[in-house]
């Protein structure tokens, strides 16, 4: 107990050090990633000036469109002033017409009149409900389906299983989504194909409208997850301690759930939780399938519209979730590290 204390207290600044450098990371990659963003879109071929201008759109009244944009001003301006709006907040024009955008400000989209971060908080409810639950879904199917074909090597349910998960990773996301649609939307008339009930209105609702959705992104991950579990378990049966505990008369349900579910539950964890913040990438093309008002369908519109500010804001977001990710690994490292 002393000598396991001891290794944590020695382990403790090396993580914190690690920690800190990881955000520290993660902090110039979001710089880094706005920057890359800002310049690509400087070079975006209409002018969202222009787009705002209205009609008759004058070269006067481009110009004081653009001034109170604020992209009358040099680019590393703008981008100063984008990043101390993120900040601080940031002030579009003057006097009694000025706008004010609190922070977070990720810009402000003058075609909706609306701050990017409150469209964009509006909007992440759709996505993250179908993320977390198809999240959920695929942890449990996978480890379910992994456990079982581990325990039954060889046999028909183990081949029927594994091809299950050949079939699940090689089928794309949206395919699933179009063939859940045909099948269980149109055909068997049993869940509803398009829709999104907030939860705070009804969960039954807001669960049903989402259950195909949860689906159809939930099997490719699990089929992923199926053959992990299985693999690990695998190694495990194989160790030294399996059998000294079936040696010395532990039930097998005891020795699987206690000993070696335990063994392999810190890896899929960290994998589960890697993988979480990656998971909205496939959200965004699910809710796109099925017709629903998340993240995906405000980028779709923006991108149509050339709302530069509202594609700036979400790649930010994006970015921000992707390096989230990676604060994960020096924690899962430390822990394994610990007897």
């Amino acid at each position: 107990m002393r000598r396991t204390r001891s290794r944590a207290r020695l382990l403790a600044p090396r993580v914190a050090a690690h920690l800190a450098s990881r955000l520290a990371l993660t902090l110039l990659t979001l710089v880094l990633t706005a920057l890359a963003t800002f310049a690509l879109f400087s070079l975006w071929p209409s002018d969202p000036a222009a787009l705002a201008c209205g009609k008759p759109c004058t070269p006067e009244n481009l110009e004081r469109a653009r001034a109170f944009m604020g992209y009358s001003d040099p680019w590393y301006t703008q981008f100063w002033n984008y990043l101390v709006g993120i900040v601080a907040g940031r002030t579009f024009g003057h006097g009694a017409q000025a706008i004010t955008c609190a922070a977070p400000c990720l810009g402000y989209s003058f075609r909706l009149s609306t701050p990017v971060s409150t469209l964009i908080a509006d909007r992440l409810p759709v996505t993250a409900s179908i993320a977390i639950g198809a999240a959920v879904l695929w942890l449990v199917i996978g480890v379910a389906a992994g456990t079982v074909s581990a325990l039954r090597r060889g046999s028909r349910l183990d081949r029927s299983i594994m091809t299950g998960t050949v079939l699940g990773v090689s089928a794309p996301s949206y395919l699933l989504g179009l063939l859940g649609i045909l099948l269980f939307g149109f055909t068997l008339d049993m869940v509803p194909v398009s829709g999104y009930t907030p939860l705070s209105e009804s969960p039954l609702h807001w669960a049903w409208h989402l259950l195909l959705p949860w689906c159809v992104l939930a099997l490719i991950s699990a089929a992923v997850y199926a053959r992990m579990v299985r693999g690990e378990m695998l190694e495990n049966l194989g160790e030294d301690y399996v059998r000294t505990a079936r040696a010395v008369g532990l039930p097998e349900r005891r020795v699987i759930g206690r000993h070696v579910m335990r063994n392999i539950s810190l890896p899929l964890l960290t994998f589960f939780a890697l993988d979480l913040g990656g998971l909205l990438g496939g959200a965004v093309i699910t809710e796109r399938v099925f017709s629903m008002q998340g993240l995906g369908a405000l980028l779709m519109d923006a991108v149509g519209a050339s709302d530069i500010q509202v594609v700036m804001g979400l790649t930010l977001v994006s970015a921000a979730l992707r390096r989230a990710r990676e604060v994960v690994r020096p924690s899962a490292r430390a822990s394994r590290a610990l007897p």
